[in-house]
């Protein structure tokens, strides 16, 4: 069942599980899932400005960590949700959180990562703008 976390949390993103996205097992492969939680911080990212950001001062963001946790198989045919939140707010950096569910609210994975705000023309980490710590505040306080 979904959890009352998934209820903190201020994204939801609904994805189509493929027939493509089925590994040898019969079950979604691994990397897929990942890619699910990849969609679910590209959203993100692009609310709070980031990826616009990268194209027009090309700073922005870059993920230095990823961690996850496989609680279920998924297959297909299904639909899965993503829940993402912003959690731990640093100097140069962010942890982002999700938790993807399947079509019946089972939760089958859960994804940490850690952004840091990045220069691309020096080649170094900055600092998180205000700008877009007030964004990811305004996001997570409108849960």
């Amino acid at each position: 069942m979904m959890t009352n976390q998934s209820k903190n949390y201020s994204q939801k993103l609904e994805l189509r599980v493929d027939w493509s996205d089925i590994d040898s097992f019969g079950h979604v492969n691994n990397l897929r899932m990942m890619r699910y939680a990849q969609s679910g911080r590209v959203e993100y990212l692009s609310r709070i400005g980031l990826m616009q950001m990268h194209e027009t001062e090309q700073k922005g963001p870059i993920l230095a960590a990823i961690s996850s946790q496989f609680l279920k198989p998924l297959f297909f045919p299904d639909r899965v949700t993503v829940f993402s939140k912003v959690e731990g707010i640093k100097n140069t950096s962010f942890k982002l959180l999700h938790e993807i569910y399947n079509s019946r609210t089972e939760l089958v994975a859960k994804v940490e990562d850690v952004i840091v705000f990045y220069d691309f023309r020096k080649g170094e980490k900055q600092y998180l703008p205000d700008k877009i710590r007030k964004k990811i505040q305004q996001i997570e306080e409108a849960k």
